[in-house]
């Protein structure tokens, strides 16, 4: 990489261009790759749980980012199952408002409080995290979307209903301070 060009760079620059503009496919493609497989043990696919997260955050009147970041929650799971909170949330996160990716990266930890007891971990692990701005928003998006969204008997909306959206999304120029407001805490839902 060190004797690369100036020129050598602009050209690697206007060749990534066509592969960015596919992420959103290669998003799709991977939620369709959860829907084929379930971790055992599971009542529904990881797809299934993703679309159950967004259609409850859509019905609750949640916005775009809110949306998209709650189907996308668990993308991570295929690649990084030990830490797909963070791996979901660098999914996202140049493309989507800062506290929509910070509540993605930590949700795991703030679903701890419904389980860890059953393992012997602290399922109050997510107090250490209780003065950041974007505690409350976690809490209440593990509460409403997450662990509720497990349920066989759920009717979701279907992928492609969500596919414009995740595609509007990825579209966004990357990192656009405009996007990303970083600071802004923004409400899970139009009420």
């Amino acid at each position: 990489m060190k004797d690369g060009t100036k020129e050598d760079y602009m050209l690697l620059r206007e060749l990534e261009k066509p592969y960015h503009a596919l992420t959103a496919d290669r998003i799709l493609d991977e939620l369709r790759r959860q829907g084929e497989a379930s971790l055992e043990g599971y009542p529904i696919t990881r797809l299934d749980h993703g679309l159950q997260a967004a259609t409850r955050a859509e019905r609750d009147g949640a916005d775009l980012d809110w949306i998209v970041g709650a189907l996308l929650h668990d993308i991570g799971d295929g690649l990084a199952p030990q830490n797909h909170d963070r791996f979901s949330a660098e999914v996202i996160r140049p493309f989507v408002r800062w506290d929509v990716a910070w509540v993605v990266e930590h949700h795991g930890i703030f679903q701890m409080l419904y389980y860890a007891h059953h393992y012997g971990w602290d399922e109050n692990a997510r107090e250490r995290f209780r003065d950041h701005p974007c505690f409350d928003s976690c809490a209440e998006f593990c509460e409403r979307w997450d662990q509720s969204s497990f349920d066989p008997d759920y009717d979701p909306k279907p992928l492609a209903h969500f596919e414009p959206m995740v595609r509007e999304v990825f579209a966004r120029k990357a990192y656009d301070p405009e996007v990303l407001r970083e600071g802004y805490v923004s409400r899970l839902t139009a009420a």
